[in-house]
């Protein structure tokens, strides 16, 4: 058995999105056969974002707007898992979050408690109101005691005109004037991945995550004992795989080769 049979054959699949799914607001090869053979073979399946910005809703509406029809329950994203994190940690904290409604909406479902005097958390996601008060406000809070956390540990993303910064780089302000590290929750955190397979309701074992990205995506299958698909439809070229220390099970040119017929 070839290792994409093997791939194939696997019960439940955890899916990135951009790179692998669509860029920007353009569907990429394969995704609608690939979202299609997932129905059509009742594989169990999610997609993963490190994204903290928008709603399960929200993702569900954009890619329904790109001709793929997919309910909010099959998202997880790295709101909902800090989310998660934080109820466990300390159900009902009281937090400062700075972000968008992805991340405000999973906070609040949560049940956590929104205070920007004496938080017991600064949460922090990517968002475009990004201002000077609030980031002094989050130093504040943080010094007073605050625990710093981030949605994800990425330092850029793609944006519509090309790279932007994200999670790490935004949060950074705060960790050079605090001297606090946060604690990223999003890939490559297993937590994340914990959280996914919980949520599907499969063994790891039985499971399979595919993505565009090394530093993320297949570190993170590879820390969590997952099988791992690397497509080079997204950020990671074939030559920069050589960069690495590890390697993915797998290496597609884009998802939809695992629909395809062999």
């Amino acid at each position: 058995m070839t290792m994409l049979q093997e791939i194939r054959n696997k019960r439940a699949f955890i899916c990135d999105m951009d790179g692998v799914i669509y860029h920007g607001r353009k569907v990429l090869p394969g995704a609608k056969p690939f979202v299609n053979w997932l129905r059509k073979n009742e594989k169990p399946f999610l997609f993963l974002t490190n994204s903290a910005e928008r709603t399960p809703q929200q993702l569900s509406d954009r890619l329904a707007a790109m001709g793929i029809a997919v309910g909010p329950d099959h998202f997880m994203t790295s709101a909902i898992a800090t989310a998660s994190f934080l109820q466990n940690q300390s159900p009902g904290a009281k937090v400062f979050a700075i972000g968008e409604n992805g991340l405000l909406e999973a906070l609040e479902e949560g049940g956590m408690q929104f205070d920007s005097e004496d938080p017991d958390y600064v949460v922090f996601g990517e968002t475009t109101d990004y201002t000077y008060d609030k980031i002094e406000t989050a130093i504040r809070c943080v010094l007073r005691g605050a625990r710093l956390i981030g949605t994800n540990p990425d330092i850029t993303g793609p944006g519509e005109k090309g790279i932007v910064p994200a999670c790490r780089a935004l949060i950074a302000p705060i960790e050079l004037s605090t001297g606090r590290q946060a604690y990223f929750i999003g890939k490559p955190n297993p937590l994340i991945m914990r959280h996914s397979l919980k949520k599907l309701n499969v063994r790891r074992e039985e499971t399979v995550i595919v993505g565009d990205r090394m530093d993320t995506d297949i570190i993170a299958g590879i820390e969590s004992e997952i099988e791992t698909v690397l497509v080079l439809s997204g950020i990671t070229r074939k030559e920069d795989i050589e960069r690495y220390a590890y390697r993915p099970s797998l290496v597609l040119d884009h998802v939809g080769q695992i629909a395809e017929s062999r």
